[in-house]
């Protein structure tokens, strides 16, 4: 398939059509010629293309059976003028992959125009003394057309004094002259009228005619005579108007009026007149407008010198337009693939471009390059086209449109150059994972926080564009002891945003780790993972628990609740300042200044009788006991932590002052039948005030029923 395709590309697809073709007339089966089958049509975007955009007009490709079909009336003479040949070249363009055809089309000549003569009658003046014999060259028509549409044949109508010859000229175009057959007497007939008649070559014919008058005059007997019958000539383009072609000279042999001589044109066409004066006196030709080389580069006309007598003589001019470079190359962008992926490979062809010069020679030979900085390159194809192709690979992060600058440039002397800038779009492919601002992130909460309170917010950037660089964010995994990381925490995945789940206690958990990964929109989708470490700070939300004194417990009936009511200490009477009596133990479950406690004696029975350290919690004689203190003491102590507000818990702790255990027993029974005295006294205040209630209803009521019974 390679071959085929290189070979397609180097051979020219021709095809041959008349011209004046209706529109939508078929030109040829582009497509099959191409070797695409109409299955291959709608992939292959089989079009027309080319450098020339004037050329475009006038065919078009069938997008179902990729045939070739005329859009706009052809007219060969309107395209190529009296040039022999006449063709039109595009170039077919298919896709996928992309190349490009060179397509040509020849136009061939109808025989659509008939010959015909710049007036509409030709007078001459011709002598009674003319010999039989005499030539009288005629004007020639013009037919537009080409080849043997344009070889005209000349009739003229039967007169016994005239009949017609035709003589060929060196660029072989037959002249028509009027031969003299018998002397004329303008005695018997001062005036002759003719018709001459110029037929085509075409199929059918076409002609055309001219009157020819015929003064008979007397005595001028010589016509003028140019020093050529051809003149040749070369000059460049460009020349300025006014500028001299040549010199055309005729003399004549008479004298007086039928020797003086003026010049002008013979039948020729319009552009001639406007290309090119002759003054009429000196017979210069002159540049009237400019002279492209380009359009046409050499033309043929004819001269005519006429006398005072009416006579004429003809020459035949014939002037070269030689080549200047005064064009720059055109550069047409016949196809852009934009934008380009990323990951195209390297080698892949972006655009498709032909670079035209309208000179020849060197001046029409032209190259193109690439000019900037970009991953591009450049390669020539056939037909003065041109491939774009990536040099390197591609990134959208780096560079997302591709700027470069086509310089097209020619050999002429001096050289003659164009730009055109291509601009590329580079879409984007998803080659790029997200990446946090830090691989590790840490966040302090304080314990007791509202569940949804903010936690942090992480952030993650992806270099790709779109649905390839949105990012939302997961949790992962992670770890926070026993209390478990996935309740604790939850991630919102559009902003990042780190929320608790539920209120923290440092107590339980102080610190855990989460693993969040950012994922991104593409596919396959690309995902990175950063790890949130949560620090959760202690507030003083426990209050100190005494451990010694301990409580009493209100489950314990009778004696044995009253033997466990409180804790008790025995100090001998014999006990001396600084005596240690007992040791307040208590714990705070919260950290640092939240957990550091102090000890104060709030209640004492003898209150300068005990103290307690204030960091020790050791409870101490302050004094001597004496003889005079009571047997029984009872000693109320807060435990008080230094945070913000305070908590605090109390101990109590009863103190006997006895020598021994035995001394102290019947105090401590005591203490215990005195325990169980409210307790009863409550009971019957609640059953008096229970009483009294009750006759106070009743006294209610029959007062109230013996008021009804009066009435």
């Amino acid at each position: 398939l390679l071959c085929l395709c290189c070979r397609a590309a180097s051979e020219r697809l021709r095809y041959a059509i008349p011209e004046e073709l209706a529109r939508g007339s078929l030109v040829g089966p582009l497509a099959r010629d191409l070797g695409l089958s109409p299955d291959q049509l709608p992939a292959r975007k089989l079009q027309v293309a080319s450098a020339g955009k004037k050329h475009l007009k006038y065919f078009t490709v069938n997008e179902e059976n990729g045939n070739l079909y005329v859009s706009e009336r052809l007219d060969r003479e309107e395209l190529c003028g009296e040039s022999a040949s006449c063709s039109v070249s595009f170039e077919a363009l298919v896709h996928n992959p992309l190349n490009v055809f060179p397509v040509e089309v020849t136009i061939e000549d109808v025989n659509d125009n008939s010959p015909a003569f710049s007036r509409d009658a030709l007078d001459l003046e011709i002598g009674e003394w003319s010999l039989p014999g005499a030539r009288f060259p005629l004007e020639m028509a013009q037919d537009v057309d080409v080849g043997s549409n344009s070889q005209l044949t000349y009739q003229l109508t039967s007169n016994p004094s005239f009949s017609l010859a035709l003589t060929e000229n060196p660029g072989g175009v037959k002249q028509p002259e009027l031969v003299l057959e018998r002397a004329l007497d303008r005695e018997k007939k001062s005036s002759l009228e003719l018709v001459l008649a110029a037929v085509d070559g075409g199929d059918p014919v076409r002609s055309g005619t001219v009157q020819i008058r015929v003064n008979v005059t007397d005595a001028n007997d010589n016509s003028p005579v140019f020093s050529k019958r051809v003149y040749e000539a070369r000059v460049a383009e460009n020349l300025p108007a006014g500028s001299l072609v040549l010199l055309v000279r005729a003399t004549d042999a008479d004298a007086g009026s039928n020797g003086r001589i003026s010049y002008s044109f013979g039948n020729v066409p319009v552009a001639i007149r406007q290309l090119f004066t002759v003054d009429s006196e000196s017979g210069e030709v002159r540049t009237a407008g400019p002279l492209d080389f380009e359009d046409k580069s050499k033309y043929n006309f004819g001269l005519e010198a006429r006398d005072g007598g009416g006579l004429t003589g003809h020459c035949h001019v014939q002037i070269d337009v030689t080549d200047e470079n005064d064009n720059a190359p055109e550069i047409t962008i016949l196809s852009l693939s934009s934008p380009v992926p990323e990951d195209a490979p390297v080698g892949t062809v972006v655009a498709l471009l032909k670079v035209r010069d309208r000179d020849s020679g060197e001046n029409g030979q032209v190259s193109c390059e690439l000019s900037g900085e970009a991953p591009l390159s450049i390669v020539a194809s056939s037909g003065g086209s041109y491939k774009v192709v990536t040099a390197s690979a591609l990134d959208r992060e780096q560079a997302g449109e591709l700027r470069v600058t086509l310089v097209g440039r020619d050999r002429g002397r001096p050289a003659l150059w164009s730009s055109r800038e291509l601009v590329l779009e580079v879409s984007d492919v998803n080659d790029n994972a997200p990446v946090f601002e830090e691989d590790t992130y840490s966040a302090y909460v304080r314990e007791n926080n509202a569940a949804g309170a903010l936690v942090l917010r992480v952030q993650a950037r992806d270099a790709d564009a779109g649905a390839n660089g949105r990012v939302s964010y997961w949790l992962a995994g992670g770890s926070a002891g026993a209390a478990g990381a996935a309740p604790l925490v939850s991630v919102e995945a559009r902003s990042g945003a780190v929320y608790a789940q539920r209120s923290l206690d440092y107590e339980q958990c102080r610190e855990f780790a989460v693993a969040v990964r950012a994922q991104d929109g593409g596919a396959p989708a690309r995902s990175s993972t950063a790890t949130v470490r949560v620090f959760v700070l202690d507030q003083n939300d426990n209050a100190p628990r005494v451990l010694w004194p301990t409580a009493a417990s209100p489950a314990a009936p009778g004696a044995a609740a009253a033997a466990a009511a409180a804790p008790f200490e025995v100090v001998p009477r014999s006990a001396e300042a600084g005596y240690l009596v007992a040791k307040v133990v208590a714990v705070d479950a919260d950290a640092g200044r939240n957990a550091w406690l102090s000890y104060e004696l709030v209640q004492a029975s003898e209150p300068a009788l005990f103290r307690v350290g204030l960091h020790s919690g050791e409870v101490r004689t302050a004094r001597a006991v004496s003889d005079r203190d009571a047997a029984k003491q009872r000693l109320v102590a807060v435990v008080k932590d230094h945070g913000q507000p305070a908590l605090s818990a109390t101990a109590t702790l009863h103190v006997v002052l006895a020598d021994s255990l035995q001394e102290a027993l019947p105090e401590l029974s005591e203490r215990a039948a005195g325990a169980d005295a409210p307790a009863e006294l409550q009971f019957y205040l609640v059953l008096a005030l229970a009483l009294l209630s009750a006759l106070f209803l009743l006294s209610l009521a029959l007062a109230l029923l013996a008021r009804l019974r009066r009435a």
